[in-house]
């Protein structure tokens, strides 16, 4: 936790424009600040990154960007973050994103944004760590995601724990709510 208060980290996108998804990332970001806390992001300032940030700054709420010294210019850093943190790895970059955390959110993503929700829920689920990991379903976008992870836990692959580990809601509000729940 931040001398500023709790910092709730949030994995998404930094490619699609759509509205709808720059929308619900301005949204989490307005929400987090209005909670009193920090968002800890990748260091972007586009797509829905771009729009958390942004959203959270205009709210009164304070940012921490981490971002790999080699996506400073396609990411197209946030230089406008409270605090940007420039590491030498993408590596470095999830550490430090997951040591600041005191909890996640992840928003509609690609493959960069299910590889962070998959390696901060699999810490959780082997005891690395016990912060709240809340996955925001927005319109059913993760829908077949949580198909495929049901059919896995039906086959043996997946135990329930695990899946009782990550918080699955349908708004902002409910995320919010979420990180609280353990």
């Amino acid at each position: 936790m931040s001398a500023d208060g709790p910092a709730i980290c949030v994995y998404c996108a930094s490619g699609p424009v759509d509205e709808e998804y720059l929308r619900l990332a301005a949204d989490t970001g307005a929400a987090i600040a209005a909670a009193g806390a920090t968002v800890v992001s990748g260091g972007g300032n586009i797509s829905m990154m771009g729009s958390l940030v942004r959203a959270a700054r205009g709210a009164g709420g304070r940012t921490i960007g981490i971002i790999p010294e080699h996506l400073m210019a396609k990411e197209v850093a946030d230089l406008d973050s409270d605090e940007l943190i420039v590491t030498e790895t993408m590596r470095e970059r999830k550490r430090l994103m997951d040591e600041m955390a005191d909890g996640f959110i992840t928003l509609p993503g690609g493959i960069g944004t299910f590889e962070e929700l998959f390696e901060t829920w699999t810490g959780a689920y082997l005891g690395v760590h016990d912060k709240p990991i809340v996955m925001i379903n927005h319109d059913g976008f993760y829908d077949p995601l949580l198909g495929w992870l049901d059919d896995l836990r039906a086959r043996g692959f997946v135990s329930e724990s695990a899946l009782e580990r990550l918080i699955v809601v349908d708004t902002v509000a409910a995320a919010i709510d979420g990180l609280t729940r353990r």
